[in-house]
């Protein structure tokens, strides 16, 4: 017999920018796949979802937009400063997990491909921004002495994903962490607060929380790349530190996670760098 899908008590959005591609790698390519993925997540306690509508609705209406979606793309830099600010004040946390692939240019997971996983290098950093996120709820709870508190995940879809398959390889870790045999032992997700039957994809225009993730992933996705066609500016990111989670004091490898580790290899510019800084990170010479 079936148990019965456990109530939500967090709800995490999760979006992303920039794209998975290996094969050529820009700027390394002239032409490929963008320098960095960037997934990020809004985390809201569950009983503050009703709200999220009025949220971006208020954001909209301060920033000066006259649309009904919020999207950052569409914003300009003085409503994204305003949108921003606004969101900066509103009762959830961020998460950014920043993967520059310069290092990862036309690395195969073959054994990932044979067992079918096309979308492996996707998985592998959602992997590392539940991580931090599914940390945050559990300590959360512990600090509440609360049990049984679960994770409701609602992804902003992309046609490009399988969500079946993405839930297939979060199981498989599940099975690895109870077997004591999981790579990458510093973090793991913490299952005790997640069900799989609480995750699915939703439409962005849809989704007022979706439209919130978007605008996290996407400050932090314009602060650190610097290749055209964006134009790279990192003060919209800073304007998120308020709400951006902090792991004992800091949002290094937390709020925000950088990808490579160690940082050097991640070979960034110095404007790359300053987000980074910004946040906590050092870079060695």
């Amino acid at each position: 017999m079936a148990t019965q899908i456990p109530k939500p008590y967090y709800v995490a959005f999760i979006d992303e920018a920039g794209d998975p591609g290996l094969k050529n790698v820009r700027p390394i390519d002239p032409v490929g796949a963008t320098e960095w993925l960037c997934l990020g997540a809004v985390l809201i306690t569950a009983k503050r979802e009703p709200e999220v509508a009025n949220w971006v609705r208020e954001i909209l209406s301060k920033s000066g937009s006259s649309r009904t979606d919020l999207h950052y793309r569409h914003l300009s830099a003085a409503q994204k400063r305003i949108a921003l600010e606004e969101m900066a004040e509103l009762p959830l946390r961020g998460f950014v997990l920043a993967s520059n692939k310069k290092n990862m240019r036309r690395h195969r997971n073959e054994r990932a491909e044979r067992a079918g996983a096309q979308q492996w290098f996707y998985n592998y950093c959602l992997r590392l921004l539940l991580e931090r996120v599914t940390d945050f709820c559990y300590q959360h709870a512990i600090k509440d002495r609360a049990k049984d508190r679960f994770l409701k995940i609602l992804y902003s879809e992309r046609s490009v994903h399988s969500y079946p398959q993405t839930a297939a390889y979060h199981e498989l870790l599940k099975m690895q962490a109870k077997a004591g045999a999981l790579v990458l032992p510093k973090r793991r997700i913490m299952w005790e607060v997640l069900d799989w039957r609480l995750a699915q994809p939703v439409s962005h225009i849809d989704s007022p929380g979706a439209q919130l993730a978007d605008l996290v992933t996407s400050a932090f996705y314009q602060a650190v790349d610097t290749l055209p066609p964006t134009k790279w500016n990192n003060e919209f990111a800073k304007l998120l530190e308020p709400i951006m989670a902090k792991e004992n004091g800091s949002c290094m490898d937390y709020g925000l996670a950088l990808q490579p580790v160690p940082t050097w290899k991640a070979k960034l510019n110095n404007n790359q760098r300053q987000i980074f800084e910004f946040y906590g990170y050092k870079f060695w010479p």
